[in-house]
């Protein structure tokens, strides 16, 4: 599965992207992510470890995960992830 990092969390990971054996969903991808990167925790996965972080956007195959099944969201090894912080601009 391929793993896609923009603005700082590519510095975070030091790579543009990885590619990963698929966890089960989400959650489970994001526990991986910050196992490897432990700067990740706190960031990518709320402090409960049990949902996503606030300031971050996780899309599957190009679709944002709060219209598919949140962190619950199934990943095979086909599945495209992005992982991104969330900007605003004004």
């Amino acid at each position: 599965m391929l793993v896609k990092f923009l603005a700082t969390y590519r510095q975070i990971a030091r790579c543009k992207s990885c590619d990963l054996p698929a966890p089960s969903n989400v959650l489970e991808l994001m526990e991986a992510l910050c196992a490897r990167w432990p700067e990740f925790d706190g960031l990518i996965l709320n402090k409960e470890r049990t949902d996503k972080g606030d300031d971050v956007i996780i899309l599957v195959n190009g679709r944002h995960i709060e219209h598919l099944d949140g962190v619950a969201t199934r990943l095979t090894e086909q599945d495209y992830v992005v992982i991104t912080p969330l900007v605003a601009g004004g």
